[in-house]
């Protein structure tokens, strides 16, 4: 086996930036194995990389690691694909030696599993359109794939133990496979990748390729190297790099709902958060490409877009200089950061003044945000636009001060509860959630105490529950200890949970005898006489699969399908979903003025 091919470009090599509110969200349907849907894609042009010589192996020159003493890299994908296909070709029996023979690009099925985050799911499209344009077919599964991607997670210890335990799973799919097809290929992408970077080549041989998150313009030429008999790997992390030129296919199974990526990386320095060393700095795509991506959903008909980020409320477009300004965002009362924010630029209020004008008919929700950056004008756009659902994230992490400072959250207790009071305020029955640990280091039982209080005393409609788990270069890592005992984190952490489902129970009970708009996504997993949906605040509402009038009197009685916004008039709650009877199918801007 040749040693693994590793990319790294002359200067602009960034450092890794610590602090994040990214963790993982896992909720009520934690831990599920998320996959991309299987839709025709259009073609997507992709520039032409960075000219790559060959070069000696200079550290004084940026590289982050030593190299061989003579890498000769190809000037443009098309060649390096080329080589590698001579190459092999020069070793395969003469009646493989084709354009059309297992190695070339358009013969080969991919596969890709994504795990964890919203972020892992676009960035998952974002590597099929780059494929898609590179040749590569869709796999319909492992078994039919040349090569399966797993897009990774990096965020607890679990999340990465349950790669390799698949890794070795696809090791085995990779014996039994059949002599006459092609070697079975697998790559690790994502923040995993970014973390252990080269390691994963060498530990336990299971993995052909590696790229981290601001790699994925580089797959073809990596998996190039891969058919060719070479491990590869690319993690460099990028200061620029956001794909605004990839269009991704980015809608569900049921074409209902996307995502949009808005910004990538992290400035925040949050003490436990390995986010920032996997997904490098802050840097937002420029606002005409969000729209434009945004209208294209509007006209394949998608009903619903969240717009993604690791810190979307920090959202700065700095690319139009005539919106240049010099003032500085402002941050929620009584919070602070640990970095100098960016002056200037477009803020995420006008970005999502600009989206929620392209369709009426589009509701627009945004994940994942910091407490710091709620300032008014956000909150006035969303109490005024019928299309922005009125559901907050409010990440509190601890409700404890003394753990959120050694944290780095930039907040205490008393300004997270005075910034849910004024959220409460400025927009009448809004929907909250939020993000908690258990057993952060040095948390005593008073602190998690001050936790369970909180959770009392804001009652969330949903939550995403963890224990911690120690990652390697954060600052919690190289500062603190790990000193709370595992089955102490457990026991506080399903504390926790009991708490958020009784308070979550009561807040949706709350619900019951109201009527609630509801976006129709599929049938319900659980009976095929009913269906499911979301209303506003993001919570499942099951209802019977029955004809229903349409509001407006113009449409014969009708069942309801995917895509349509229905009224339900809620019967009964749970702390995960409501239950109700169905009213009438009607739309978007009908319902706003009766609901």
């Amino acid at each position: 086996m040749q040693p693994p091919a590793l990319l790294w470009r002359r200067g602009g090599i960034s450092s890794a930036y610590p602090g994040s509110s990214g963790e993982e969200r896992a909720g009520g349907g934690g831990g599920r194995l998320l996959r991309t849907a299987v839709l025709p894609l259009a073609p997507v042009p992709i520039p032409v990389p960075p000219r790559v010589l060959s070069f000696p192996a200079r550290l004084d020159e940026g590289f982050p690691l030593p190299l061989p003493d003579r890498i000769q890299l190809s000037n443009t994908l098309g060649q390096r694909a080329k080589a590698a296909r001579v190459r092999r070709d020069r070793r395969a029996p003469p009646a493989a030696r084709s354009p059309a023979g297992r190695g070339h690009a358009a013969s080969l099925a991919v596969y890709l599993e994504t795990y964890g985050c919203q972020m892992n799911v676009s960035d998952a499209e974002i590597a099929w359109a780059i494929l898609q344009e590179s040749g590569y077919a869709r796999a319909g599964g492992p078994a039919e794939a040349d090569v399966i991607l797993l897009v990774t997670c990096s965020v607890r210890e679990k999340a990465e133990q349950t790669i390799w335990n698949r890794l070795r799973q696809l090791k085995a799919l990779k014996a039994r496979r059949p002599r006459d097809r092609a070697p079975l290929r697998i790559g690790i992408l994502g923040c995993m990748a970014e973390r252990l970077k080269e390691e994963i080549l060498h530990r336990e041989k299971l993995v052909d390729v590696v790229a981290g998150p601001d790699a994925y313009r580089d797959l073809p030429r990596l998996l190039a190297l891969a058919e060719s008999g070479q491990r590869a790997a690319n993690v460099l992390l990028s200061l620029d790099e956001t794909y605004a030129d990839i269009l991704p296919v980015q809608t569900s199974a049921g074409g209902t709902t996307a995502f949009v990526s808005i910004m990538r990386g992290c400035d925040n320095m949050c003490s436990y958060c390995i986010v920032p060393f996997t997904r490098g700095r802050e840097r937002s795509r420029p606002v005409a490409s969000i729209l434009q991506e945004v209208r294209l959903l509007s006209q394949q008909g998608v009903k619903e877009v969240t717009l993604l980020g690791q810190n979307v409320n920090s959202f700065r477009d700095t690319s139009e200089v005539q919106f240049q300004s010099a003032a500085a965002p402002a941050l929620s009362r009584g919070f602070s950061t640990v970095y100098r924010a960016k002056p200037g630029g477009l803020r995420f209020a006008h970005l999502l003044d600009q989206v929620s004008r392209i369709d009426p008919e589009m509701r627009i929700r945004f994940t994942s945000p910091h407490p710091k950056d709620f300032p008014d004008e956000v909150l006035q756009l969303i109490q005024e636009r019928h299309n922005i659902c009125k559901q907050l994230h409010l990440p509190a992490q601890s409700g404890s001060t003394r753990v959120l400072e050694a944290m780095r959250r930039g907040y205490t207790r008393e300004a997270y509860l005075e910034l849910v009071q004024h959220v409460r305020e400025a927009i009448p029955g809004v929907s909250l959630s939020s993000d908690f640990i258990a057993g952060f280091c040095g948390e005593t039982e008073d602190d998690h105490q001050q936790t369970v209080s909180l959770l009392r005393e804001v009652r969330y409609n949903v939550g995403f529950l963890f224990a911690y788990s120690m990652r390697q270069k954060t600052r919690a890592y190289h500062r603190l200890q790990d000193d709370v005992p595992a089955d102490v984190k457990k026991r506080r952490l399903e504390e926790l949970i009991a708490v958020f489902r009784e308070e979550a129970a009561r807040a949706n009970e709350a619900l019951v005898g109201q009527s609630q708009l509801v976006l129709v996504e599929g049938p319900s997993k659980r009976s095929a006489s009913e269906l499911c949906g979301r209303n506003d605040g993001n919570i499942k509402v099951i209802f019977p699969d029955t004809e229903t009038p349409d509001a407006g009197g113009c449409e014969a009685a009708a069942r309801a399908r995917p895509g349509d916004y229905v009224l339900v008039k809620v019967t009964s709650a749970t702390s995960q979903s409501l239950r109700g009877v169905l009213l009438c199918r009607t739309s978007l801007s009908r319902a706003a003025g009766c609901c």
